[in-house]
């Protein structure tokens, strides 16, 4: 069976809410975004591109599909990251997206759980960017096994969060580095034993 990988960048204070641009998601009145921007150096780059191209297909919520979709088609083809995700599978979950223009991209809808759980079976490594409201399911049925977390340091003080504390989760840190700019870029697995 393959594996769920997460990569999220966070606050100190755990928000994951549109970090790459101001008016990327303004849900909730949230005000502060694009806040990974003072931080960016080659180390948050450089693992940014190893977890693209580490998975064998992407799997999305809706909103994060429509953001990525809006960008990688026409982005740069020297970017590493471009033809990976434009070429790869990607699977996005919606009730309201009835098709997608991205290539490559099948919408699910139905029963996420046992849908994802299929996917785990085709593939060694999936990837989730952004969706977190995605993310809270599948860590509810116990789907996701690893976590890359580049934690930047600042405090945004409310907006969306990657765990909202409803369930309960032991990780294990299995590779941690700090960029020049002060990221902590932390990977993650499920501990053995946990749900």
């Amino acid at each position: 069976m393959g594996k769920i990988v997460v990569t999220a960048f966070v606050t100190l204070d755990g928000v994951i809410q549109a970090p790459g641009f101001r008016e990327e998601d303004r849900d909730g009145g949230f005000e502060r975004g694009g806040w990974i921007q003072p931080y960016a150096d080659s180390t948050v780059d450089d693992r940014a591109v190893r977890s693209v191209l580490a998975a064998d297909a992407l799997l999305l919520g809706r909103r994060s599909y429509e953001l990525l979709s809006g960008y990688w088609p026409t982005a740069d083809p020297d970017d590493p990251r471009t033809g990976k995700l434009n070429d790869q599978p990607k699977y996005v979950v919606s009730h309201t997206l009835k098709t997608a223009e991205w290539s490559n991209t099948t919408v699910l809808d139905g029963d996420v759980v046992e849908q994802v759980a299929a996917l785990k079976e085709q593939y060694d490594e999936i990837s989730i960017w952004g969706s977190s409201r995605l993310i809270a399911v599948l860590l509810e049925h116990g789907l996701i096994d690893e976590f890359v977390l580049l934690v930047y340091p600042i405090v945004v003080g409310g907006g969306k969060r990657l765990f909202n504390g409803d369930t309960p989760l032991n990780l294990e840190l299995i590779e941690t580095t700090v960029s020049g700019t002060g990221v902590a870029i932390h990977t993650y697995r499920r501990a053995a034993g946990t749900a």
